[in-house]
Order: C-alpha cells, then sequence, then structure tokens
C-alpha cells in the first residue's frame, strides 16, 4: 500500500461527506459524516473542509472518490473512459496535495448517441467485484439522487445509465403541483406495489404522474397513499429502462439500505431476481483496492 502507516478514505458528494480512517492492516477504525457536501464549500475552501477531516480522524493523507473531483470540487479529475478497472483508476488519481491528498477520477461513457457519467460509484462497483459481493460479470442498480444501472463484465465497468429518478421525486415534492401531496415518506406497501406496476408496464410518465392528483380529487386513490404511489411509479418506470439495457436472472442493488429495499421491492413486484448490498461495505473494499494500486 502507498501509505503503510494507514490513510484517510472520504466519500465526498454533492450535500454530504464521510470520512473513514483505515488503518495500517486495512481496518476501518473511526468513521464520521455530516453535510458538508461540495456545494457547501465556499470558493477556495477546501483546504480549510479538508483539515476539518483530518482534525476529527488524524493527521493522515486522504484518499477522496465522488463529487469532490468534479468541476465544483477541489482540484478537477478528468473521467477515465469506459471500459474501466482498478488498475485505470489508480493510474489516473489526481493529487490535490502531493503524496497527501489524492481523488479518484470517475468514470465516462459514450456510446450510440448516449453520454454518461459518474463520480464515487465506480469505487463502490469495483470494490463489490473485488471482495466478492457481487460477480465479476453483472448487472448492478445503484440508486440515489441519480440512479445507475452498471453492466460489469469480466470484473471491469463496460457500461452505464442514468435515471434522475430520486431528483425527479424531490422536485415534484417541492415545486410541483403535487408538492402537497408528498410530505408523507414513501413507504413498500399496496400503493407503492400498484405505483411499481403502473409504470413499469405503460408509457407516458409524465402523463401518470398528472394522475396522481386527478385520481385522489375523484376519490380514486387516497391522500395519504400518494407519496408511496408515486414513488412506485417513478421506480417502476425507471426499472423498465434498467432492465431494457440489459436484463439479467438476478440484478444487484446497492447502496444505502433505505433505497436499495425500494429498489429490490419493485424489481421483485416487476418479476425480476434482486440482491442488496450494502453500499458503505463495497466503497471500503474499493478504497483499499485503489490504495494497494497505487504507485
Amino acid at each position: 500500500m502507498r501509505w503503510p502507516e494507514g490513510f484517510i478514505a472520504v466519500d465526498w458528494g454533492t450535500t454530504n461527506r464521510r470520512g473513514y480512517l483505515i488503518s495500517a492492516d486495512g481496518a476501518c477504525t473511526q468513521e464520521m459524516e455530516d453535510d458538508q457536501g461540495i456545494l457547501s464549500v465556499e470558493q477556495g475552501g477546501f483546504p480549510a473542509a479538508v483539515q476539518q477531516i483530518r482534525d476529527r480522524l488524524g493527521d493522515k493523507p486522504l484518499l477522496m472518490a465522488g463529487m469532490i473531483g468534479s468541476n465544483r470540487g477541489w482540484v478537477e479529475a478528468p473521467y477515465v473512459t469506459c471500459p474501466a478497472g482498478p488498475t485505470d483508476l489508480a493510474e489516473r488519481l489526481i493529487w490535490a496535495e502531493e503524496g497527501r491528498a489524492a481523488i479518484v477520477p470517475g468514470l465516462s461513457y459514450v456510446g450510440d448517441d448516449t453520454a454518461d457519467v459518474m463520480r464515487g460509484e465506480e469505487v463502490q462497483i469495483l470494490g463489490a467485484v473485488a471482495a466478492g459481493l457481487v460477480p465479476d460479470t453483472c448487472l448492478i442498480c445503484h440508486p440515489g439522487t441519480h440512479n445507475k444501472w452498471i453492466n460489469v463484465a469480466n470484473g471491469c465497468i463496460l457500461s452505464f445509465r442514468t435515471v434522475m429518478t430520486g431528483e425527479m421525486f424531490n422536485l415534484l415534492k417541492e415545486h410541483s403541483i403535487l408538492a402537497d401531496l408528498l410530505s408523507l415518506p414513501a413507504t413498500t406497501g399496496d400503493a407503492f406495489h400498484t405505483g411499481v406496476r403502473r409504470g413499469f408496464s405503460h408509457d407516458g410518465l409524465t402523463a401518470e404522474l398528472f394522475s396522481v392528483r386527478a385520481r385522489v380529487l375523484l376519490d380514486q386513490a387516497k391522500r395519504e397513499d400518494a407519496a408511496s404511489y408515486t414513488s412506485g411509479l417513478l421506480i417502476g418506470s425507471d426499472i423498465r429502462i434498467g432492465l431494457r439495457e440489459a436484463p439479467e436472472a438476478e440484478v444487484i442493488v446497492m447502496g444505502r439500505p433505505e433505497l436499495t429495499s425500494l429498489y429490490a421491492a419493485a424489481l421483485t413486484e416487476a418479476g425480476q431476481e434482486a440482491r442488496q448490498v450494502d453500499g458503505e461495505e463495497a466503497f471500503l473494499a474499493g478504497i483499499r483496492q485503489l490504495a494497494e494500486h497505487m504507485k
């Protein structure tokens, strides 16, 4: 490993960041999490934000992934083009502090009339393969603000597609005509499953979304079920796209449990076998793997 004394791994997103103190033997001995994502850091403020992490976890080198490497982050780390594996990422690390702070570059994919990017998920995906949590050839669903459907082949990320499902739900909840109906949390009850079936089997998502309000106004659905139905509708439409990309006997759903459980339930409702993998465990496996590949 590049840093035999250990290091700090950081998953630094748009709205949150998570830090993990990794010991010389690869164990995670301490961690932190807060809401200081990159959008919370003022221009020129990243050195101080990084020092906050070291103040909490120790004066160690840092290996960082996620939006910290975007054009809104500390230092931009250009994307690596798919297909890509751990060696490709390790060879393209960007040093924000020479020898002391490195940023993982993220991935890009360009196909027939398509283009896509990711930052952070690649560490989890490749880490899950390395740790044996997923097969070296599989389809992975990675839910979040922007859900990603990721094709893995022979241990490398071959291609992927992003669906703005989580962001769409948040926008509807905060700024749409449906806002007053979406205040309750979405749960995986009957209304959610009804929404999944509708989203999975019907085109015209924007029309189906308007019908959420009409169904309540005309006493065809309960107001308290609207959030769960809308969540199911969006996720059902999402998985319809994902399974069209690369249907597999099993889909791996990776990420935070509160999100993977929704997608796993929706996939099961759609007749698709699904298995959940914890994203944090996968991230730690991936960041350790990159540390081993560093020169």
